[in-house]
């Protein structure tokens, strides 16, 4: 048996092999939850019915898939480019970080609620582009290897934050717990529905990930970052400034992520903690894999992981499994969404 590359990717094989790599990871997840003693079909109902049987399930489906939307697309538009951003959830973090120290400026504070929620905004885009240009600029210089770079800087941005909430940041209304103060009321994002969670950033989220298709598809700067990622040598050969265009697609990821960290102060938690983030920016690295890359495909991703995640928690208490095996189900989903995006570039020849 032999791989043989494929001139042209059949329409339906695009369509089809996402959807048999989903299920293929569901079966086999299946088979781990028949060995924990409960019937699969019924744990999988239990998870469809704890994220979309009632108000709060739905809301707080959404709500989760809001920060895995903008973590999933920055993860997706740097591999595009095949730039390796693996560090989104430092760039979370310090562009939540930002939005809090920000929103301490007397002018931004005081500002109508309109021109408050955009310098905040752009103050956690604006942090989190920064972090990643720095691991790109030392690639591009010294050819070091950003994979190493941005995955290191994780640690290094949390303990940051860690001595900010405990040092400068602190709130001395919290009675000891490290976290810091609290945006101003101004700075929160408005509710899209009464006594829910489910806030405005999930509009910017969809919003964000239609307009970085329509950049990748019809802009010069969407062909150059594709022809980058095809083959670098053959798009400087063309003419493509690889430099920029990198530095470029480098802003853009950290950017997504550092948003996805002031969303989440400004729509959801009001402070920075050090466990804010439940591994966003790890799980946007599975949730653009699964999309293959594509944004549009990044918000179904994200909400089939929101869906495993919010609905593992009912089925648990229900059958009395762990909820760990919604991780167990999106690393399943992985693992097979690589597979099936091998099988639509390759075929097998005897």
């Amino acid at each position: 048996m032999r791989f043989e590359r494929r001139e042209q990717t059949p329409a339906a094989l695009t369509v089809l092999a996402p959807l048999a790599a989903i299920l293929t990871a569901l079966l086999m997840a299946g088979i781990l939850i028949a060995i924990a003693g409960a019937n699969p079909v019924q744990a999988y109902w239990l998870i469809l019915d704890g994220a979309f049987g009632s108000r709060l399930g739905i809301t707080e489906t959404l709500t989760r898939a809001t920060p895995l939307i903008l973590t999933g697309l920055a993860a997706a538009v740097a591999f595009r480019a095949k730039l390796w951003n693996i560090g989104g959830e430092g760039q979370f973090y310090l562009g939540a970080l930002a939005v809090s120290a920000f929103g301490l400026i007397p002018a931004i504070a005081g500002a109508p609620a309109i021109v408050t929620i955009i310098a905040c905004l752009i103050a956690g885009a604006v942090a989190g582009a920064m972090l990643l240009l720095v691991p790109v600029a030392l690639k591009l210089r010294f050819g070091v290897d950003e994979v190493v770079t941005t995955l290191l800087l994780n640690f290094i941005v949390i303990l940051f934050v860690s001595m900010m909430i405990e040092g400068p940041l602190r709130d001395p209304l919290a009675f000891g717990w490290p976290q810091s103060v609290p945006i101003p009321d101004s700075a929160s994002l408005p509710r899209l529905l009464e006594r829910s969670r489910l806030h405005a950033g999930l509009l910017i989220a969809v919003a964000l990930a239609v307009a970085i298709w329509w950049i990748q598809t019809r802009t010069v700067f969407g062909l150059r970052a594709r022809a980058t990622g095809l083959n670098a040598r053959a798009a400087a050969f063309a003419g493509v400034p690889l430099g920029r265009t990198l530095m470029l697609v480098a802003a853009m990821s950290g950017g997504l992520a550092g948003l996805a960290g002031a969303i989440e102060v400004m729509g959801v938690k009001g402070y920075v903690t050090t466990d804010l983030s439940p591994n966003y920016g790890y799980s946007g690295i599975v949730i653009a894999m699964l999309a293959n890359r594509h944004p549009i495909g990044v918000i179904a991703a994200a909400l089939f992981t929101a869906v495993m995640f919010v609905g593992a928690d009912s089925m648990s208490r229900a059958l009395g499994i762990p909820s760990y095996i919604a991780d167990v189900t999106v690393a399943l989903s992985l693992l097979t969404m690589l597979v099936a995006i091998f099988l639509t570039q390759y075929r097998v020849r005897p």
